[in-house]
């Protein structure tokens, strides 16, 4: 399934989706989602649904008496245990397609068993009887709830079968049977113009949702990321580090790594600003398509940059360090304040147990070593010395 992104949503709501399709980033998506609240409540409407089919057993006893043996065996015997069977599958594949023709099975079977039962039946109600196929036709709309083509389908099939079975009991005159067809043609298109405008409604709550929680996604994202770089932000940087320091697990060392890039007050003077941006950035993704995987990187302001390493001790620190430092030298970007120069940084790395230093002493001691990185010349990374074991740090 490919990655749904809010432009995605948006092209579609401004698009729309008369033929209730949607394009073919969003459909498998909105597939995934009504299968799964079909079968959520395929449960209960299959209790409630074979209930009540059951329960016509006293219709069955009153109004066609002399076919009630036949009737009793088509429904607990053959309807029943096949609606359980539908349910037992439909919760092991929760699939939009199968759930959609199980629904027409057991909506065309549900017609078509009491009133093939019927056929042999001699019964003065046989027209009274048929009317309660009328039930089945709702439940299959209303509660089933298939997606729209398998309405078209199941009515398109429910109908045939009435229509069929009913001109075969020979029980009813030319205007009889017309008005029977009549009636069911008439409740079957209701009923399909109900669904297209239901799963109108359906579909588009679906956009809207999912239009919600990409914009709150989207919100969130912002608020932890600074907009220039795409690197983590201070709110980001106070959340990881209280979340290192302090939760359950916490990793038993932490380097700091503060990165400042060389002669960059220089750089804007002689670049300007936007080329100034575009050098951040530029850093900032070297930066991160460096650090390791258990890193967090963080705009710490202006120019300056620092990743913080859960469970890497000094001597990793200061090799990937120097990674983030030669990645930024061959990027090869021209820095005119120095003639013919290019780019470079200077990077501090401290490395200490969470158990014996805070967070703040920790950045303390790589701002030491980042400005003796700057004393040696720049363009270099200097490792602030590791506190003593046991020494805890106020």
């Amino acid at each position: 399934m490919s990655v749904v992104t809010l432009d995605h949503v948006e092209r579609q709501i401004a698009r729309g989706f008369r033929l209730l399709r949607f394009s073919p980033d969003l459909e498998p998506r909105f597939s995934k989602d009504y299968a799964a609240a079909r079968v959520r409540l395929s449960v209960i409407w299959g209790i409630i649904g074979t209930l009540i089919y059951d329960l016509v057993y006293f219709g069955d006893r009153t109004m066609v008496p002399d076919v009630f043996d036949d009737m009793v065996k088509a429904r607990f015997l053959v309807f029943t245990p096949f609606v359980i069977g539908c349910i037992l599958a439909v919760r092991r594949w929760p699939n939009a397609l199968l759930y959609d023709l199980l629904s027409i099975a057991i909506a065309v079977l549900g017609v078509t068993l009491p009133m093939a039962v019927a056929t042999d039946s001699s019964s003065h109600y046989l027209f009274v009887y048929q009317n309660g196929n009328s039930a089945a036709f709702l439940f299959f709309v209303i509660a089933l709830r298939p997606r729209f083509p398998a309405i078209l389908a199941g009515l398109t099939l429910m109908c045939a079968s009435h229509f069929a079975i009913t001109h075969l009991t020979g029980a009813f005159d030319d205007v009889t049977y017309s008005g029977i067809v009549t009636f069911y043609l008439t409740l079957s298109i209701f009923l399909a113009v109900s669904a297209y405008f239901l799963e109108r409604t359906d579909r588009q709550n679906f956009l809207n949702q999912l239009r919600g929680s990409l914009l709150y996604s989207r919100l969130e994202l912002n608020a932890e990321h600074d907009e220039l770089t795409g690197l983590l932000n201070r709110r980001s940087l106070a959340r990881i580090s209280e979340m290192l320091w302090h939760e359950a697990g916490r990793p038993s060392t932490i380097s700091a790594i503060l990165l400042d890039i060389d002669h960059f007050k220089l750089f804007n003077d002689f670049h300007g600003h936007i080329e100034g941006d575009a050098c951040i950035r530029a850093v900032s993704q070297c930066i991160r398509e460096t650090a390791d995987e258990a890193s967090f990187v963080f705009r710490f302001g202006g120019e300056e940059i620092l990743v913080l390493s859960a469970g890497r001790g000094p001597l990793q620190a200061l090799a990937m360090a120097e990674r983030i430092r030669a990645a930024i030298e061959r990027r090869d970007i021209r820095h005119r304040g120095l003639g013919d120069g290019r780019v470079t940084a200077s990077l501090g790395v401290a490395s200490a147990s969470p158990v014996e230093t805070t967070y703040e002493k920790l950045l303390q001691e790589a701002d030491k070593a980042l400005y003796e990185a700057k004393r040696m010349g720049r363009n270099t990374v200097a490792l602030a010395p590791r506190p003593e074991p046991g020494t805890r740090v106020a």
